[in-house]
């Protein structure tokens, strides 16, 4: 069963996206949580065009991906969990676990150094909040990402099958976190205590400096309330707050071609985390 996963990756993980992306666009169809305010089929085309990008360059570039090094780490010995005495369940838990937390320190470090968050901002330029959202990352980010990942992987030598469980987990809640969803408040907050709900996420693409950044994870919620970077709701409620960045307001933005370009656009003198600094004083 095992290897026919690992044989079946590229299968699994693209019927996952496909599936989980139709249910949440039928979901906000039905019960949206905000209304929309810019050009759907723009924001669409645009944020689905970086997916197909993205996926291009990532084959283009990296001839072994993230489950390609995991066996190679197996096979030759590398990596923490490689060279432990533990059960291959409770190496798959803690080694999902452990990458979901490195995620979290990935995507605060994007927003703490002028650079990375020069790349990361692009996410959060897009003027609405919808499904589409979670995928709108720009190439030389992904990039970034993969590098990071793979030392992570050789590092901690996670098994094959746990980078296949949390590339699909992550795919799902990316999306699922992206959702413009309405939960019930009591279910929501009950989901919180185990993942990263809309509600909870929606937070961090805040207009507001301080709460972009709060609650920097995709999957676990966890570590914002363990490093203090966890907000519960943000100051104008969901229906109140505005999406996006205040440099960049224009809806010409929001187009595939200028997407590219916008790392290039503007100055990050007063970048993420040092606007959180200056807000809180």
């Amino acid at each position: 069963m095992e290897q026919w996963i690992i044989d079946s990756e590229a299968a699994i993980r693209l019927g996952f996206f496909i599936g989980i992306f139709v249910i949440i666009s039928i979901w906000e169809l039905i019960a949206p949580r905000r209304p929309l305010h810019f050009s759907k089929p723009i924001r669409w085309y645009s944020n689905i065009g970086l997916v197909i990008l993205n996926s291009l360059v990532m084959r283009w570039l990296f001839p072994v991906l993230a489950t390609g090094l995991a066996l190679i780490a197996q096979e030759r010995g590398w990596g923490l969990f490689n060279n432990v005495n533990m059960t291959y369940e409770l190496r798959i838990v803690l080694s999902v676990i452990a990458m979901d937390f490195i995620i979290y320190l990935q995507h605060a470090m994007f927003h703490a150094l002028p650079l990375l968050w020069r790349l990361h901002r692009m996410h959060h330029t897009d003027l609405d909040y919808d499904v589409t959202t979670g995928a709108r990352f720009h190439p030389l980010e992904i990039i970034i990402s993969m590098f990071i990942k793979l030392a992570i992987i050789a590092l901690i030598g996670p098994p094959v099958l746990s980078v296949i469980i949390f590339e699909v987990v992550l795919n799902f809640t990316a999306m699922f976190n992206h959702g413009n969803i309405r939960i019930p408040v009591k279910i929501d907050r009950v989901l919180r205590l185990v993942v990263v709900t809309p509600d909870m996420h929606r937070v961090h693409h805040s207009v507001i400096p301080k709460e972009t950044n709060t609650n920097f994870g995709f999957n676990l919620p966890w570590w914002d309330h363990l490093f203090g970077t966890y907000c519960h709701q943000p100051e104008k409620g969901h229906e109140g707050m505005t999406i996006g960045l205040n440099q960049f307001r224009n809806p010409k933005n929001l187009h595939l071609h200028m997407l590219f370009i916008q790392p290039f656009l503007d100055s990050t003198d007063d970048y993420a985390i040092n606007k959180r600094k200056q807000n809180m004083v």
